[in-house]
């Protein structure tokens, strides 16, 4: 009897279409197929364990349960402390060991489908259904193993981007509650001698909200005060006064050349002079600096796959200056108004032209495109355009900001996307006008005013958000920019007339119609005009070329 049971079962395994499916029919083992396939896909290592190696397939799946419980670990802390979660992917050892299991992940998943297949056993399998099988075998693993590979190699991008550009000093720690950064806009060409930091501007973030407020900085802005604690408060006691020579841009130069020993630990002291002029205008402790190289700007506006603007009018691509005078020839080309999309090379001229009109035009449309990038540097562009965007960065720009931080700044800009960015220009429109002389002597008591002012009204803000964040979304950023803000206090408001704004500062409202005698300007006119040197028709056609908002 026992041995007629043990020749059953044995029978029975034989005849098993699972682990012996030459027994099965066609139509069976089609299936099958389809099955181990779909189970290698969804819990790596059971197809193993029902039809294969056991032993692999044990193995396999107590990986797989590790990856799953690591998975969940990682979904946590997006959703409890994201910036922790960052702060472990960018961290040079930690991302090194992230990038060898997902390589080794992805070897060992291909190895997997690999043995899937010799399970199938497909010459079992009927002529026409065979290359459907090793078809959907391929594009699985190309998804899976290949996914999981192309995640490692970002990864190394990553490191190398962020090794490249980032800092190794110690983290930053707010001040009052908030992270004060000076973005240079550095123009270093052939032409020049050292970097001339053309666009300046202080980002100041809220740690705790990502609200944030950018203050330009004139390139003219003259008798720039410095901190008690600066170096350069010795040096210049009275701040940067020495005439037109000692305009804010030149200041980073002038260090690197005279006075680099100030400061012995930086390995920029322009850009730490820069800081110290900076906190001292503003009234604010400014932490750390990024200098983006203008002229490999376009790259980077390229490699996002550029960037929509909402101009307000007719701005010109400035050509080569005419030797020995200090105009230009005849501009190379004209970007028009209305709302399109920029590539690099556009972007670029847009945010530093400023022929024909003053630096406030210019300082405006910088802001502009300051925004426009932020808004539209999404989860998708990022995705499908790192390696060119990290490559560009790599390139151009160069920072003091620590690389073991970069989680929670990455967290804050997450957080400030969704929110409108204040502006205020330490200049007309928003300080006095373009004849009354203001950056040439500032009054530094109303700037530091009007800053902490727009500090302690967005700390309010913030404080009152549940009861104001219904109606919010009913004004969009544009409609409600940081120039208008001061206009609440009576005692500000002189310093800011209205009908300055209206040329430079004024709501995008105005953007979308620019009105008749914009829609009669040709190019052709604005060259003509340029070629004869009427100068004066120009500006005045041209003065509403800072008006603009993020398309």
């Amino acid at each position: 009897m026992g041995q007629k049971n043990m020749h059953h079962d044995g029978a029975g395994m034989l005849t098993d279409p699972v682990r012996n499916p030459q027994t099965a029919p066609s139509g069976v083992r089609t299936k099958r197929a389809f099955i181990l396939l779909l189970l290698t896909l969804v819990l790596p290592g059971s197809a193993q364990v029902v039809a294969g190696n056991r032993r692999l397939g044990r193995r396999a799946l107590q990986v797989t349960f590790t990856v799953w419980f690591f998975v969940a670990v990682a979904l946590v802390l997006a959703l409890t402390n994201r910036a922790l979660l960052v702060n472990i992917v960018t961290n040079g050892w930690a991302s090194f060991i992230l990038m060898v299991v997902l390589v080794l992940l992805a070897a060992g998943w291909a190895l997997l489908f690999l043995n899937t297949l010799r399970i199938i056993r497909p010459p079992l399998l009927e002529r026409r259904m065979r290359p459907l099988v090793a078809g959907l075998l391929a594009v699985l693993m190309v998804g899976t193993s290949g996914g999981l590979a192309y995640g490692a190699y970002m990864l190394n991008v990553s490191r190398s981007a962020f090794g490249t550009i980032f800092a190794s000093g110690p983290s930053l720690d707010p001040v009052d509650g908030r992270y004060n950064f000076m973005l240079m806009g550095g123009d270093a060409g052939e032409d020049r001698t050292g970097l001339r930091p053309d666009s300046m501007s202080v980002i100041s973030v809220d740690a705790k909200t990502g609200k944030s407020i950018t203050f330009s900085l004139p390139r003219n802005f003259q008798n720039a005060p410095f901190p008690a604690d600066s170096p350069l408060a010795d040096i210049y006691p009275s701040g940067y006064n020495c005439g037109d020579e000692c305009i804010l841009n030149s200041l980073y130069q002038t260090v690197m050349e005279n006075h680099a020993d100030l400061y012995p630990e930086s390995a920029d002291p322009g850009a730490e002079a820069m800081m110290d002029a900076a906190s001292g205008i503003l009234g604010l402790d400014v932490q750390a600096y990024v200098i983006v190289d203008m002229e490999g700007f376009s790259t980077l506006v390229d490699a996002m796959g550029g960037i929509t603007i909402n101009a307000g009018g007719w701005v010109p691509i400035t050509a080569g200056e005419i030797p020995g005078t200090n105009r230009h020839y005849p501009p190379d080309g004209w970007i028009p108004p209305g709302t399109q999309k920029m590539d690099g090379y556009t972007a670029l001229w847009y945010a530093r032209s400023r022929e024909f009109v003053t630096d406030y035009h210019r300082i405006a449309r910088q802001q502009c495109v300051q925004q426009a990038m932020v808004a539209q540097l999404d989860p998708a562009t990022l995705l499908t355009r790192f390696q060119a965007i990290a490559a560009a960065g790599e390139q151009i720009v160069k920072t003091d900001l620590p690389q073991d931080q970069l989680g929670s700044f990455l967290d804050l800009a997450l957080k400030a996307k969704g929110q409108p960015m204040e502006r205020l220009t330490i200049g007309p429109p928003d300080f006095g006008t373009a004849a009354d002389n203001f950056v040439t002597y500032p009054d530094f008591d109303l700037i530091h005013a009007r800053v902490a002012q727009m500090i302690s009204g967005q700390a309010a803000a913030a404080e009152e958000a549940p009861a104001e964040e219904a109606p919010a979304p009913e004004a969009p950023a544009e409609e409600a920019p940081a120039e208008q803000a001061p206009a609440d206090d009576s005692a500000a408001a002189p310093e800011a007339p209205t009908d300055n704004s209206t040329d430079i500062g004024a709501e995008s409202g105005a953007v979308a119609d620019p009105g008749t005698a914009q829609e009669e300007i040709t190019v052709e006119y604005l060259q003509y005009l340029a070629e004869i040197q009427d100068d004066a028709t120009l500006s005045t056609l041209l003065d509403n070329n800072g008006v603009c908002s993020p398309g």
